[in-house]
């Protein structure tokens, strides 16, 4: 018994039985799916990159060209996903496009690695960042960046079982509450008299472009997470599209606004031997209380990035629950809460179990990066690389977008990802194996859930 064709799964599996099961409704805008979008990216990352994008570039007019250029490569990706998610609008995402051009077992893995790795280390990631910053206000012990992660995690679990009108209420007001508190921190970079004399040795730049984009694609990642809520978009067709093409430019000129602040306030020596940029500049604006802001800004901005991660995530454990006996207690959705409780519990639950990985290693966020990018470059590899199979093996679908440029354009996105995941593995180490042996762990119960 070997892998089955990708004719096997040309449509996705019908229910069992003649009655038609709950399934997601069409209850989200285009306001609410930018508002998770933007939510998603901007993370902490932010935060963290700018000062190692200046260490590789060193001066003012590289930094800024490396910001807009991370957002001309997100656009080159939104393009392809635009088209994917238009075509084929299904609450798996990524799930379904690989199921489509590759056959099941692909798309099996992929759920599988998204529920074991990808989503669940991006879970507890971001649920580090708040745990640490959060810790800076208020400590509570040894373990107060774990506590305060895993209570992060169960208390957005919990909002979105509630339903999604409670998840992406908490989203639109937890990414509002973020792009205000950026732009608070791009004027306080404005007005600042300037860079000032740096009193640090400039040994900490060098020029290195490539290792730039890597930190600055770090930045921009997570506006493809649009694809597990196609399902759920009013007026798919149109509105898809226009979710993408607005968050990413939100993003790109928030992210561009807030280095030329940098720039700005701390120059690019400055920038490039800071540990923490954001704080040095607020405290250069406010003094301590601007670093004590900064310290919220970036909690609150973590926790967004997690409830958007938490809502999208649950999405592709519940797509495989519909197509796997094994795995169907997943692919149970509750209409009056207009959300898969089963997928949410499951999620969270690997979740706290990787912060409890990241709480022995001591490195939670540190192990938690390895553990996920290799992963994630190689089936975000395949999804782009899926845009040009189904072109070729469903000529004739319709579509309410295409892609400029093809394929042209998605051989470049797809070139873009191998360089990223040839990135992500030039340098091995423990929490990245973990991650590629977790994945290789699906193919047993690849071949067990079909017997």
């Amino acid at each position: 018994m070997g892998f089955p064709n990708s004719s096997d799964y040309s449509e996705p599996i019908a229910p069992l039985t003649a009655e038609q099961p709950p399934g997601p409704k069409t209850a989200l805008t285009v306001i609410d799916a930018v508002a998770l979008i933007v939510g998603i990216v901007i993370g902490a990352g932010i935060f963290e990159t700018p000062a190692l994008v200046a260490s590789n570039t060193g001066t003012n007019l590289t930094v800024l060209l490396a910001w807009i250029a991370g957002g001309v490569v997100s656009l080159i990706g939104a393009l392809c996903y635009a088209e994917l998610a238009t075509t084929y609008p299904h609450v798996g995402g990524n799930y379904y496009y690989l199921q489509r051009a590759y056959g099941n077992a692909i798309a099996f893995l992929f759920a599988w690695a998204r529920m074991m790795v990808v989503q669940t280390g991006s879970i507890a990631l971001l649920a580090y960042v708040f745990g640490d910053y959060a810790s800076e206000i208020l400590p509570l012990g040894a373990f107060s960046g774990s506590i305060y992660a895993a209570g992060a995690i169960v208390l957005f679990t919990l909002i979105n079982i509630l339903g999604l009108r409670q998840g992406k209420g908490v989203q639109n007001w937890l990414t509002a509450a973020k792009v205000l508190g950026l732009v608070l921190v791009i004027v306080a970079g404005l007005t600042t008299s300037g860079a000032v004399p740096q009193t640090v040795t400039d040994a900490k730049i060098s020029t290195d472009w490539g290792m730039a984009m890597i930190f600055v694609l770090l930045s921009y990642g997570g506006w493809n997470e649009a694809a597990y809520i196609s399902a759920e978009i009013r007026n798919p067709n149109r509105n898809i599209a226009r979710s993408l093409f607005w968050s990413i430019g939100i993003i790109a000129a928030i992210y561009v606004a807030l280095n030329f602040a940098y720039l700005h306030g701390l120059g690019a020596a400055g920038m490039a031997n800071s540990p923490a940029v954001a704080a040095d500049l607020m405290r250069q604006a406010f003094g301590q209380p601007g670093v004590v802001f900064i310290s919220f800004l970036i909690a609150v901005s973590a926790l967004g990035a997690l409830n958007a991660t938490v809502l999208t995530g649950a999405r592709t454990n519940y797509a495989l629950g519909q197509d796997s006996n094994a795995f169907r207690f997943l692919g149970q959705w509750q209409s009056r809460q207009n959300t898969p409780i089963p997928a949410l519990l499951v999620q969270g639950a690997i979740a706290l179990l990787l912060v409890g990985l990241g709480s022995l290693t001591r490195k939670g966020f540190e192990t938690m990066v390895d553990y996920t990018a290799p992963v994630f470059w190689f089936f975000f590899l395949l999804v782009g690389f899926s845009l040009i199979i189904l072109r070729f093996k469903e000529p004739g679908r319709s579509s309410a977008f295409r892609v400029p440029f093809y394929p042209l354009t998605p051989i470049l996105f797809c070139s873009i990802c191998v360089y990223l995941l040839y990135s992500s593995l030039e340098y091995v180490k423990v929490g990245a194996i973990a991650g590629v042996i977790v994945v290789a762990l699906g193919i047993p119960v690849l071949y067990w859930q079909r017997r």
